[in-house]
């Protein structure tokens, strides 16, 4: 595989703007359909010797016969990306352009991240494998969706199918976590992260209806003043942390490498851990989401006129279910933090943390010794996604669902995930194909 020539493919795919949009009748479907095209192209043999289905209008699922159909295989991730402007971008963000040289050669692009590295990386790793005369000894299939970053139909539609073919993963493997330095304290070697179950995604809605009037005459408090103290006042008020069983085991997996006082709790963390609560707290907004429920007002709206009272305000919050927790105890919290009886709690949709997949076994295994074959000297361990995947609408069918995304990844570059200047390491992007290419020569 000529690197050169898998870095342009990778560019022209990225120059496409594949937005999901929650109305999707705002959604450019041609760029859609000239990714699929250029997919057919760029991937020729996949596309010759796999067999192909279009789900949902735009979702692919790819199935590679193996010696097997007993213990199948899914790689999947999605294509359509977040909306993203050129205000604030160092390079345009479906430029695809490069910047620097060698070891810091970076890939610049809405995408990068978030998903299409992962889904053309699978893909890279696939054609070569095929060129290779490789026949896998189970069944592989590759789901790729169109709409993760709104509702996630294309993958569900796709679950549902293997449900109703009788199809149960041994393995699936998604986006999720990544392979970071530093972000977690006391531990000096590179962690890769393998999201083994992900929180619950529930969206909540804080409505205020009162009486308008003209903005000359405001009363001492008014919608948008009400809605603004229940907001400061939430904001005020976190929600309760506390250890899941998924978060005590990756700190027990990471104490055997902590050095320090930190080694010390981390390894008696059944003793320490209303010591180590505190600390995860201030230290970072990543660590702090690993031991409660989230909440993040995202939108407003009020109004309808300069000098007009809002007769409505209302605020979008989104909120990332703890594990161990549910959307009943997030409304309960919400509306005693927020405490005001005139602001309403509406549930718009309620999302829950998914099940817990196995941690040992052979799919576990197969992940983890891929990730320490081609990176040598990380420690790999299981955590609790923080983002919703695609993938858990596939916990019904397999108790293999992990969430990993084979970057080597600095909290900065983490950082863009559905921000300005996404961005990739060249380098890294090409390490990615190796680890699916040695994953899939596995399966």
């Amino acid at each position: 595989m000529s690197t050169d020539a898998a870095l342009a493919r990778f560019q022209a795919l990225l120059r496409i703007p594949t937005i999901s949009r929650q109305d999707e009748s705002e959604v450019e479907w041609e760029q859609f359909d000239l990714f699929l095209s250029q997919l057919q192209e760029l991937f020729p043999l996949v596309h010759r010797r796999l067999d192909r289905e279009v789900i949902s209008g735009y979702s692919l699922l790819f199935r590679w016969p193996g010696r097997s159909s007993a213990e199948p295989s899914v790689l999947m991730g999605h294509y359509d990306v977040v909306a993203a402007t050129d205000v604030g971008w160092k390079h345009p963000p479906f430029a695809a352009e490069l910047s620097g040289k060698a070891d810091e050669q970076l890939l610049w692009g809405r995408g990068t991240l978030d998903d299409k590295g992962a889904v053309v990386a699978i893909l890279e790793a696939v054609e070569y494998q095929l060129e290779s005369g490789l026949q896998p000894a189970q069944d592989i299939y590759l789901c790729f969706g169109h709409d993760e970053e709104t509702s996630g139909t294309g993958a569900k539609a796709i679950a549902d199918l293997f449900e109703h073919r009788g199809i149960r993963p041994a393995l699936v493997l998604d986006e999720g976590g990544a392979i970071v330095e530093g972000a977690f304290p006391g531990v000096a070697a590179p962690v890769a992260v393998v999201g083994v179950t992900e929180k619950g995604s529930t969206i909540l809605r804080l409505v205020v209806d009162q009486q308008g009037g003209h903005a000359s005459t405001p009363p001492r408090l008014s919608a948008t003043a009400r809605l603004a103290r229940a907001i400061v006042r939430l904001n005020d008020r976190p929600f309760p942390a506390s250890f899941n069983p998924v978060t005590l085991e990756m700190v027990r997996t990471l104490g055997v490498h902590a050095t320090g006082l930190i080694g010390v709790l981390f390894r008696n963390v059944g003793f320490t851990r209303l010591l180590l609560l505190p600390i995860f707290g201030r230290r970072g907004d990543e660590l702090n989401a690993m031991i409660r429920t989230t909440q993040a007002v995202t939108m407003l709206e009020a109004g309808q006129a300069v000098n007009a009272l809002a007769e409505r305000a209302t605020a979008t919050v989104n909120v990332r279910v703890a594990v161990g927790s549910t959307t009943k105890d997030a409304v309960r919290h919400v509306t005693k933090a927020i405490a005001d009886e005139k602001v309403r709690v509406e549930v718009t949709h309620a999302g829950e943390p998914s099940p817990v997949s196995l941690v040992s076994g052979i799919s576990w295994e197969l992940v983890r010794t891929t990730i320490e074959k081609v990176y040598p000297g990380t420690i790999v361990t299981p955590y609790v996604q923080n983002g919703a995947t695609d993938s858990r609408h596939f916990t019904g069918i397999s108790r293999g669902v992990y969430r990993f995304s084979p970057f080597e990844l600095t909290t900065e570059e983490r950082e863009t995930l559905h921000a300005k200047n996404e961005r990739i390491h060249v380098a890294t992007y090409l390490r990615g194909i190796d680890f699916y290419k040695a994953m899939i020569a596995s399966l």
